[in-house]
């Protein structure tokens, strides 16, 4: 086994047993969900705007709570992530809630070869692109499973969050805005219930938004827009000041937290 392929198993096991624990943790807010609740928040939501019709990949989709919204709300989905557990709960969310939503199996980088076709839409949120070495063959993917004239749609943690440990309730800065080296961190707990006594084993990468610009244009797509903001809808980071509208921001605004980019096969 190669030593890529030792930092994939081991982030796959730690994802398998976050799976339970997030199910059951109030941020995923699972029997809301169950009930109607969407789990999208307004950045996607309003850059994808009606979705009813189109078809959508959804990349490292988790427990598919993502994929099963858009499914909701009138496309026609496939969700993927390399979690055996994850993709097991969603395929059973599914049939549950009656959608007809699609869950594969598969280290995201081998999408092509796992989800034949292409799609109108390819969508990927919050904590993705960490997990993943290189970038050019991720952009690769992404364009060979758009439509022409299809979207990629990404919002993700802003490039700088990434150089802070958080490990010691507050934020340190730590690593490199563009460190090639891997970050190997192990801790008790998981995002979505510090409490938990789970072990959370992760290698991970960090990358500058002009490698995640230049893996997209060099896979052919075109670059609509990137934003970065201020405020994340989730309170994942120590110290972060709620917004009247429920979003979150740190206290001095000086990094953004969320980018988010809009890009179209030609």
């Amino acid at each position: 086994m190669s030593i890529q392929n030792t930092y994939f198993e081991t982030n796959k096991a730690t994802w398998n047993t976050k799976v339970d624990v997030h199910a059951k943790s109030e941020m995923y807010k699972l029997e809301a969900f169950k009930k109607g609740e969407t789990s999208l928040m307004p950045y996607e939501l309003n850059a994808l705007g009606d979705v009813s019709g189109k078809s959508l990949l959804h990349l490292q989709c988790h427990f598919g709570q993502d994929t099963l919204s858009w499914s909701r709300a009138g496309a026609t989905c496939t969700g993927v992530d390399f979690s055996d557990k994850g993709i097991e709960l969603a395929k059973s969310l599914n049939e549950e809630l009656g959608l007809d939503a699609e869950f594969v199996c598969c280290n995201v980088l081998d999408t092509s070869t796992y989800v034949k076709g292409t799609f109108d839409i390819v969508f990927t949120s919050y904590g993705v692109i960490g997990w993943l070495p290189d970038l050019k063959p991720w952009g690769q993917m992404i364009a060979e499973k758009l439509k022409p004239g299809g979207v990629f749609y990404i919002v993700e943690f802003h490039p700088i969050v990434w150089m802070f440990d958080y490990l010691e309730g507050k934020a340190v800065m730590t690593y490199g805005y563009m460190q090639d080296e891997v970050i190997y961190e192990a801790y008790e707990g998981t995002y979505a219930d510090t409490a938990s006594k789970m072990i959370s084993k992760e290698y991970g990468w960090n990358h500058g938004l002009s490698e995640v610009i230049n893996a997209l244009t060099e896979a052919g797509l075109h670059i609509d827009y990137l934003n970065e903001h201020n405020a994340s809808p989730y309170n994942i980071l120590p110290d972060l000041v709620e917004t009247p509208n429920g979003m979150f921001e740190t206290k001095d605004h000086l990094y953004p937290l969320i980018f988010e980019l809009k890009a179209t096969k030609v």
